[in-house]
């Protein structure tokens, strides 16, 4: 009998310590739990890091940490382990926060089931979701407020959730609520940082850009200057600057940078059917989550290759004072651009508009100054210097009586018609400085804009139009008529004869020579066709020493190419 007690007791001691022992295993889990979700400053990883660790402690299958959305009564976020990726893409939607889930939100206190299904409020699963039984809940709080919940179910082994079990949840969500504050905290220190960091280089962009238009730099130069310095602030893929034309209908793409900014630059853009028509007709920012396949943006002309997210914003500070549009767009696997990226690209637009204001009205006070100049010598040339002139022709003219001799008042005379011919051409020069400047007619872009809208009805659809180069400065009025009338013609010959539905025009300026192309994808130019209006094209361009060139592309259509030389100066 001793012998059996003393077995009994060794028995029971033996019990006792491997209790202890898994006692200060489970502590020395517990304090490596804390440890290892203190250890970590993205909010992200946090969240991800207490799954694992109270899977871990408490030996569930499954473990989910959901978020508390602002209501207070559902979850925003869902972060789950235990369950594959197909699995995930079977059940479909994130639990929002109904049935057994809910009830931890709706009371905030740990909650320890045996079976879910015999609570009142369990809602269910829905199909494809793995069979669950146990179940334990636990808020994890911020200072006094319910950030979320630690949700386990499925004790290995069949077991339930014990007391214990349900302690080093709890205290391991103490320790969570602090590393989630903590995270938090860093992750506002590091945006305020970036904020910063972003607006330090908008300012330095804009002062860049004021500088550059203030010193007199070429306006293509400044556009590309907020071309570049948005694409870096924006970091997007690609940044273009477009400006109204004449008329006010159309935009044209003056300056793009970065992906396929070929395909942007140069072309005419309406104010529908575009994001950047959009933003300058509305006067405000106009976002696209994909501008590859957004209803509101016309698919012709394809420019938008492997863009996702864009933003376009009006250079300017509100409505009736937007001289253009910016606009920016990212890789279609990136994020979209948030309300401060937003209102940051606004200020700088805003802030370029004011230094495009100041340039133009210093420009406008050195023009003032010029014409000033200008009428001043007028005014000197016609009261002194033609007023001397005229006085010495007259004192010649009268002494010419005087000469006897034939051959010297002969030589007189022509002196005095000499100086009548010297007034005539500063009479000639003083008008052509009070001549009005330059620019009052409307310029080549805009009437090949024009022509374009004119043909339209008659196309069915709406040509793309592409113009690059100084269109409006580089062509003389000779060869600008001409264009208009080559491309007046090409565009009814498609629609008498082409039974197309798409068609480009672009006109380009090298500083050599302008070339016009017009192309379309309809049958193409037929054989034994009435070809009066083509003789007529190449005549023109003749006449101008150019030539024009035909021909058949492989995917079907037509490409006129009409080339002319400028003239050297």
């Amino acid at each position: 009998m001793p012998r059996l007690k003393l077995d009994e007791l060794l028995e029971e001691l033996r019990a006792r310590i491997d209790t202890a022992r898994g006692t200060r295993d489970r502590v020395h889990s517990l304090l490596e739990a804390v440890l290892s979700v203190g250890r970590e400053l993205d909010l992200e990883q946090v969240l991800h890091s207490i799954v694992e660790s109270a899977a871990a402690l408490v030996d569930a299958e499954y473990a989910a940490l959901g978020v508390i959305g602002p209501d207070g009564s559902s979850l925003s976020a869902f972060h789950p382990i235990g369950v594959t990726e197909r699995q995930i893409a079977e059940i479909g939607h994130y639990p929002e926060g109904h049935g057994i889930l809910g009830e931890v939100i709706r009371n905030p206190q740990a909650l320890r089931l045996e079976k879910i299904s015999q609570h009142p409020a369990s809602y269910g699963f829905p199909p494809h979701h793995p069979p669950m039984n146990s179940f334990l809940g636990v808020p994890i709080r911020i200072r006094d407020q319910v950030f979320g919940n630690l949700y386990l179910t499925e004790k290995r082994g069949g077991l339930e959730f014990d007391e214990e079990d349900e302690a080093v949840l709890s205290t391991l969500a103490v320790a969570a609520g602090v590393a989630i504050e903590n995270a938090r905290l860093y992750e506002d220190v590091r945006l305020r940082e970036r904020r910063l960091l972003a607006n330090e280089r908008r300012l330095l962009a804009n002062a860049e850009i004021t500088y550059s238009l203030m010193a007199g730099s070429a306006r293509t130069d400044a556009l590309q200057l907020i071309a570049e310095r948005a694409r870096e602030l924006m970091r997007s893929a690609l940044a273009a600057v477009a400006m109204p034309l004449a008329d006010g209908k159309s935009l044209t793409v003056e300056i793009a940078v970065g992906l396929d900014a070929e395909a942007h630059s140069g072309l005419v853009l309406p104010l529908s059917g575009t994001l950047m028509g959009l933003a300058f007709s509305a006067a405000a920012p106009v976002a696209s989550d994909d501008v590859q396949h957004d209803e509101r943006i016309s698919p012709e002309p394809a420019r938008f290759q492997g863009l996702g997210p864009a933003l376009a914003v009006p250079i300017g500070t509100g409505e009736g004072d937007v001289r253009g549009v910016v606009l920016v767009a990212r890789e279609a696997e990136r994020s979209g651009f948030s309300d401060k990226e937003t209102e940051m690209l606004q200020g700088f637009a805003a802030q370029a508009a004011i230094a495009m204001e100041l340039a133009e009205r210093r420009k406008d006070a050195e023009q003032i100054a010029v014409l000033q100049d200008r009428d001043r010598i007028a005014r000197d040339l016609h009261d002194l210097a033609i007023q001397r002139i005229f006085a010495t022709g007259m004192t010649l003219q009268s002494a010419g009586r005087l000469i006897e001799h034939p051959e010297a008042a002969e030589r007189v005379l022509r002196a005095v018609d000499d100086l009548d011919e010297t007034i005539k051409i500063i009479r000639s020069a003083i008008f052509g400085l009070r001549v009005r400047p330059a620019g009052a007619e409307d310029g080549l872009r805009a009437r090949v804009v024009r022509t374009v809208d004119e043909e339209t009805p008659a196309l069915g659809f709406t040509p793309s139009v592409r113009m690059e180069g100084l269109v409006d400065t580089d062509v003389p009025r000779e060869i600008a008529d001409q264009v208009v009338a080559v491309l007046s013609e090409a565009l009814a010959n498609i629609a008498r004869h082409a039974h197309a539905d798409r068609a480009q025009v672009v006109l380009t300026v090298d500083g050599h020579e302008v070339t016009l192309t017009v192309s379309d994808n309809g049958v193409g130019i037929p054989s034994d066709g009435r070809r009066s209006g083509l003789l007529n094209m190449a005549e023109r361009a003749e006449q101008l020493g150019g030539h024009l060139d035909l021909s058949r592309p492989d995917d079907g259509g037509a490409t006129l190419r009409w080339r002319v030389p400028l003239p050297t100066t």
